[in-house]
């Protein structure tokens, strides 16, 4: 069923089908009205003369010069060329797809004042797999994510470069073997386009769907390292939750005390009286994760159903308005702040890990979870490389909405940086992925070491991971199960297994 873009009820969840192409696209009708009213209304305001920013003016610290009828209609293809100034390595198309279905939606407001086929042909190349290659670095996050969302605009063009059916090809070749055609660029076209943080708010859009599973993973994590410790499991009583009022903090004691439901912990088995704080805090640790993302979605889902062009304008009012929606500082703020509180999980998932490796904490378990040491070193190593991903991901949660460096002749004198946040956020949760599964493996092989019925849910995580590690009953080398892992944690094997045998885990 295809994703209907209104302009105002596009979710989390639409950005992530449309992005993986599990969905098409199509423009509401209302929204098609829209777009022509709004095109309209800028085309008299043309003919009357009015002088409008970056339709008969330039943009920047050229805002004050007035364009004549010919510069008009060349400006845009100047505008796209210019601003067409990034570096690095193509996007994953899947976020490049989340950027246009972002713009599409903007566009549907009906205020952003380019042709009605500047937005359809955004539809057509997303349904048809027409992806423009787009440079990863090179956006402030004001005007929005401007050179990025320009190598996107060279397609209507017919210029730049796109992926098609596997192909790296010219533009104007992916477009004609996708039968699309090019509808040039007239006056604002080019500038509609391009004036927002949509880059940004796709990669965000996709970084949460991937988050709000992982918290779900981590907490699966836990119940198993939980159990292979022999924890008490008063911490996990959701009345001592309630009794201090953080929802997350609910959520995650109800997940974990749902995966360890009939295990012989919750039977009388002997336990210590109070266990560390990496192991009776966690739903505290993790809770604070969901209740600072809960924020994060709702600051992304205004974002992508706003208008963050400049000018705005305002048919029903008949005025056109200046400002800075452009401005990433609302998304970028809380995606820092989201990836500082992944780092924070894995922080406390390596913590849980020590205390299984290490023989004076790990409640019975061999050191570092062989019968061998000493001619074997277990799991030691693996410990090691938690902890090198765990000091790039603290090196990484240093917020990048705090770094604005001036431009543009000190008019583009405050900026977000908020490109910086989603790429760096984009590293923190793939290093995540990483860490949890590393726990995942060595909760598996205490596991091992244990005789005691488990949690129904935790039975389900162990034989997932084992369908995927082996038992390590000799010294070999561990990359492999290392990577194996992160790419079962990053493709949600483990989660949907678990999921498949006691129900669906809550999200908030």
């Amino acid at each position: 069923m295809a994703v209907v873009i209104t302009g105002k009820n596009l979710k989390i969840e639409d950005v992530y089908r449309v992005a993986y192409g599990l969905e098409k696209v199509e423009l509401h009708p209302d929204a098609v009205g829209r777009l022509k009213n709004c095109r309209a209304f800028i085309e008299k305001k043309i003919e009357e003369g009015e002088i409008m920013y970056g339709v008969n003016t330039g943009i920047g610290e050229f805002s004050e010069i007035v364009l004549n009828e010919e510069q008009i209609k060349q400006f845009q293809k100047y505008l796209i060329y210019n601003h067409s100034a990034g570096i690095g390595e193509p996007c994953p198309v899947e976020h490049v797809r989340a950027a246009m279905v972002s713009r599409i939606n903007v566009h549907a407001n009906g205020n952003s004042g380019c042709r009605p086929v500047i937005t359809q042909t955004y539809v057509d190349m997303l349904n048809k797999g027409v992806t423009p290659v787009v440079c990863q670095k090179g956006s402030v996050g004001a005007c929005g994510d401007l050179s990025p969302m320009s190598q996107i605009a060279l397609l209507l063009m017919g210029e730049g470069e796109a992926f098609y059916q596997g192909e790296r090809l010219p533009g104007k070749t992916a477009m004609d073997r996708a039968g699309i055609p090019i509808p040039g660029l007239k006056a604002r076209d080019g500038l509609a386009a391009i004036n927002g943080s949509n880059l940004t708010a796709g990669m965000a859009a996709i970084q949460i769907y991937e988050t709000e599973r992982f918290l779900k993973q981590a907490e699966i994590a836990a119940a198993m390292t939980l159990e292979a410790l022999m924890a008490n499991l008063k911490p996990y009583d959701e009345r001592l939750h309630k009794l201090r009022g953080f929802q997350g903090a609910v959520t995650s004691a109800a997940n974990i005390k749902k995966m360890i439901a009939g295990s012989d912990l919750l039977k009388g088995m002997k336990v210590k009286v109070q266990d560390a704080y990496s192991m009776r805090s966690t739903p505290q640790v993790l809770g604070a994760a969901r209740d600072q993302l809960r924020w994060t979605r709702s600051q992304l889902e205004i974002e992508l159903n706003g208008v963050g062009d400049n000018p705005i304008f305002l048919p029903d009012d008949g005025i056109v308005l200046t400002g800075a929606n452009f401005q990433g500082s609302p998304i970028c703020v809380p995606l820092d702040m989201m990836g500082a509180t992944i780092t924070m999980t894995c922080v406390i998932s390596e913590r849980r890990l020590n205390r299984l490796l290490n023989p004076a904490l790990s409640v019975g378990l061999p050191a570092f979870l062989t019968k061998g040491a000493g001619m074997y070193s277990g799991h030691m190593l693996s410990q090691y490389t938690a902890d090198m991903m765990i000091v790039e991901q603290r090196i990484l949660s240093m917020p990048a909405s705090i770094q604005s460096i001036p431009a543009a002749a000190d008019q583009e004198d405050f900026v977000s940086m908020g490109m910086n946040s989603a790429l760096k956020t984009r590293q923190i949760i793939d290093n995540a992925y990483g860490i949890l599964g590393i726990e995942f493996i060595a909760a598996a092989q205490a596991l091992d070491f244990r005789d005691f019925e488990f949690g129904a849910g935790t039975k389900a995580a162990h034989a997932a991971i084992r369908k995927i590690v082996d038992h390590l009953d000799e010294d070999r080398p561990l990359f492999n199960d290392h990577n194996n892992m992160m790419r079962s944690v990053k493709n949600r094997e483990i989660l949907h297994a678990v999921e498949n045998e006691i129900g669906s885990l809550s999200i908030y």
